[in-house]
């Protein structure tokens, strides 16, 4: 496991937090967890300016060292959400190379915002932190990855739009604590069968990460997720957010071979309804999504298309907005962001699905 420790807890000197930096470090020595600094919350660039931001990160680290002993480094920074320029100065200042830097399509929820990215590993660009590098000029050496795996038919909407929660999928806390053990736990299973089996015969491997705040419990249904994995999935490897960072690293260089793909059907839990199927497209160019009711066999629209080969820019000052929109997305707030057939994208929109894509001309 990866543990994060905030700023506060990394200096509180009661006694209790004195006992838990022991514990983490007891963990690294026994089991191998990595234990690395988590900045701001979740929500360092909504409210600390990048210079703040990278001056805690350098302090702290340093900190979590002394606290681990033995010259130990981590691998990865957990973040919720960072700026490109610190993932930057992660790679090229601190030797750290894996940044949980983006919370997948989250909108609405909590104290920041953030849609507009790839759900899967990838490289960002020096642009803006949810953009895929283009290449060598805006290329980060830092694997940025999500957080918190999704269920992608509720992740489409906005917050708690319609009174579902836009964030479950295989966290806890919004799935137990919300539907309650029996619907709940089906549905952390049925978002992590998403990627395991249908995506992984897709993409070639299966990646599903949580985070929670271990204040708030729910240990027992930790235990019963990795106790069922194991039992359908007996193959999968649980490993530290570092080292799983550095293995896609080692095998991919750059991002010009993305090409994510998913496909979903409903789970039937509240939000995720049984009767639609999402498919999702995301590569170094553009991500795609396309929606139907499969038992009504209406035909595919696209709710989202986000195209990264357009230039892109974060805020400069402190907002709680980091999103990166453009053509279309699937949050549907904006005038423009309303569900349309394939081929009712202007011509060079239609152009670029197409050449990587080709296969989807029937759906036009």
């Amino acid at each position: 496991m990866t543990w994060a420790i905030s700023w506060l807890a990394l200096i509180d000197t009661r006694k209790e937090y004195q006992e838990a930096r022991r514990l983490l470090a007891s963990y690294h020595d026994r089991y191998g967890d990595e234990i690395t600094f988590i900045p701001g919350g979740y929500f360092a660039p909504m409210y600390n300016t990048r210079k703040e931001t990278h001056a805690t990160i350098h302090k702290a680290l340093q900190m979590v060292s002394e606290m681990v002993g033995g010259g130990y480094r981590p691998q990865s920074l957990i973040a919720g959400f960072m700026d490109a320029e610190n993932q930057r100065m992660l790679a090229t200042e601190e030797g750290i190379h894996v940044c949980q830097g983006q919370i997948w399509s989250q909108h609405g929820i909590d104290n920041g915002d953030g849609d507009g990215g790839i759900c899967y590993p990838y490289y960002p660009s020096r642009e803006h932190y949810l953009k895929p590098a283009q290449g060598a000029a805006d290329f980060i050496d830092c694997v940025c990855l999500d957080g918190w795996t999704c269920d992608f038919l509720a992740a489409r909407r906005e917050g708690f739009q319609g009174g579902f929660n836009s964030r479950m999928g295989v966290g806890p806390i919004e799935t137990v604590a919300d539907l309650g053990q029996a619907v709940g736990r089906k549905e952390m299973m049925g978002t992590t069968a998403i990627h395991f089996d249908g995506g992984h015969a897709l993409n070639g491997f299966g990646w599903v990460t949580a985070i929670w705040e271990v204040s708030i419990g729910h240990d027992d249904d930790l235990t019963w997720w990795l106790q069922s994995i194991k039992e359908r999935w007996p193959d999968t490897r649980v490993i530290t957010e570092g080292e799983f960072g550095m293995e896609w690293r080692r095998h991919t260089p750059n991002n010009r071979l993305l090409n994510y793909r998913f496909d979903e059907r409903g789970t039937g839990a509240p939000g995720s309804e049984k009767e639609l199927e999402l498919r999702w497209y995301m590569n170094q160019e553009f991500r795609l999504a396309l929606l139907r009711n499969w038992e009504r066999g209406t035909p595919y629209k696209a709710i989202d298309f986000t195209r990264y080969d357009l230039p892109a820019r974060e805020p400069e000052g402190l907002q709680r907005e980091w999103s990166l929109k453009n053509v279309l997305n699937q949050k549907g707030m904006r005038p423009q962001d309303k569900p349309v057939r394939l081929g009712e994208f202007p011509a060079d929109d239609q152009q670029l699905i197409f050449a990587r894509y080709p296969e989807l001309k029937k759906w036009v």
